[in-house]
């Protein structure tokens, strides 16, 4: 799936969005007065949750320079670096990200939820055996994070370490209270590249039971129905999928998305079908819609 801004709900946890929200004016450091450690650290924390506010709004380019005056004002604070750390993920700025999320972690070396950023920008710089460190030691602060869990459970299905992802995996399903259908299509790959396709079919087709807008299992089950051979089903499905969401219609991002071989291989003769050439060159000259996807 493709890379969300979950991040932000590490820092629900952590208490950013539980504090107070500072009026536009408290945001700037008066430059009449001279203000004590306290005043200053107080002014930082206003700015960490000016950036955390404009993060939500995907206003991550003015987030920023909030997030790094922030630790500049309060630099003993971790939930000032770990909202820094956080962004700088966002913009794939991996090696400032990781200085920023082990200086939030010398602060606070018991916060798991810094544990699993850190496992998380790790793994985007390809550092899979420094991820599964960091994620092990996250969870085992937390050991029913589900977040945690998946991004574990990505850890090993990228090393190839099937068995252990695929009990990861199951692990967070079970897990309350978050969407669930990643790991549960995630599911539905691994059992797809070891030929199990009905069964990579029941896990994608429950994905979609529970977030019927979700492009990547709808169109992962339209490669496997139209590999199958009810392909009438499959060209229906995988047209509504791309209409979501064009871009798994790339080959590259199917790959950054944990695709493996065996999908991809049938993904690229499902694609280069004329139904679908056309669905993809439609969606380029359309926006995002909502489709009613056939059952």
């Amino acid at each position: 799936m493709p890379k969300r801004n979950y991040w932000l709900s590490f820092l629900v946890i952590l208490g950013l969005g539980s504090m107070a929200t500072p009026a536009l004016g408290q945001a700037l450091v008066p430059h009449t007065m001279q203000l004590d450690s306290a005043q200053l650290e107080k002014q930082g924390l206003f700015l960490a949750q000016e950036a955390y506010q404009l993060a939500q709004f995907q206003q991550f380019e003015l987030a920023l320079p909030r997030a790094r005056l922030a630790t500049q004002l309060a630099p003993k604070n971790f939930k000032a670096w770990t909202i820094l750390g956080g962004l700088y993920l966002q913009n794939n700025k991996y090696n400032e990200s990781l200085v920023a999320l082990q200086k939030a972690r010398s602060l606070a070396p018991k916060e798991s939820s810094i544990l699993f950023l850190i496992g998380s920008a790790n793994f985007q710089q390809g550092n899979y055996n420094q991820a599964i460190e960091s994620l092990q030691a996250g969870l085992q602060l937390k050991p029913n994070d589900p977040q945690g869990l998946f991004d574990l459970g990505n850890t090993y299905y990228k090393i190839g370490k099937l068995p252990d992802a695929l009990t990861i995996y199951n692990k967070a399903v079970l897990q309350p209270n978050w969407e669930k259908w990643p790991a549960i299509n995630n599911i539905g790959l691994i059992r797809y590249e070891q030929g199990q396709l009905d069964e990579a079919l029941k896990q994608w087709r429950a994905a979609v039971s529970i977030e019927k807008q979700a492009a990547e299992p709808l169109l992962a089950m339209a490669v496997a129905l139209y590999t199958k051979g009810d392909r009438a089903q499959g060209l229906k499905i995988g047209q509504a999928a791309v209409k979501i969401d064009g871009r798994y219609g790339d080959l590259e991002f199917l790959k950054q998305n944990l695709w493996g071989d065996r999908l991809l291989g049938d993904t690229k003769k499902f694609l280069a079908t004329p139904q679908m050439q056309t669905a993809l060159q439609q969606r380029q000259t359309q926006p995002a819609q909502i489709q009613l996807v056939p059952q």
